[in-house]
């Protein structure tokens, strides 16, 4: 008789994956779905959380299929500098505009790693918030103001 192999890992992050799916898709029931060509607030959330769980119930059959590792210990660098990033982003964006937050916001993201050196995470912060000032302010001709009012009040 053969064994059933099991990828506690996959589980874990399969069920995680469609709870929240499942839950998103509840949630966007509360909103306006609209139609395909014409959109409610509703929709877009309801698509994700449909897709959120397809990828779920994948993983959790994945699983069943595929012997894992054991899921190691937790990394709290990357916790301590990866989960502070949007929140700080997300904080600062309207008082110090968006090239600021976001150079600062990726250089937070940098550290979580051990082998960013600070050097080459302030070029990579640097890099990124130049293309993304060039794709979403240029390009895509976003309306966000680049420099913010906490700036402007400094400069005075």
């Amino acid at each position: 008789m053969k064994s059933i192999s099991f990828d506690s890992t996959n589980a874990i992050c399969g069920t995680i994956f469609v709870a929240l799916g499942v839950f998103f898709a509840y949630q966007s029931f509360n909103l306006e779905l609209g139609t395909t060509f014409r959109m409610g607030p509703g929709y877009f959330p309801l698509a994700l959380a449909i897709v959120m769980t397809l990828l779920g119930v994948v993983i959790l059959v994945q699983s069943t299929r595929i012997e894992g590792e054991p899921i190691g210990p937790i990394a709290w660098r990357g916790v301590l500098f990866i989960l502070p990033a949007p929140i700080f982003f997300g904080l600062t964006v309207r008082g110090l505009g968006f090239v600021v937050a976001l150079f600062f916001t990726a250089l937070i993201a940098c550290f979580a790693s051990q082998k960013m050196r600070p050097l080459m995470a302030v070029a990579l912060s640097f890099g990124i918030t130049v293309f993304s000032v060039a794709v979403f302010s240029y390009a895509l001709g976003l309306p966000f103001e680049r420099f913010g009012p906490w700036l402007r009040f400094l400069g005075r």
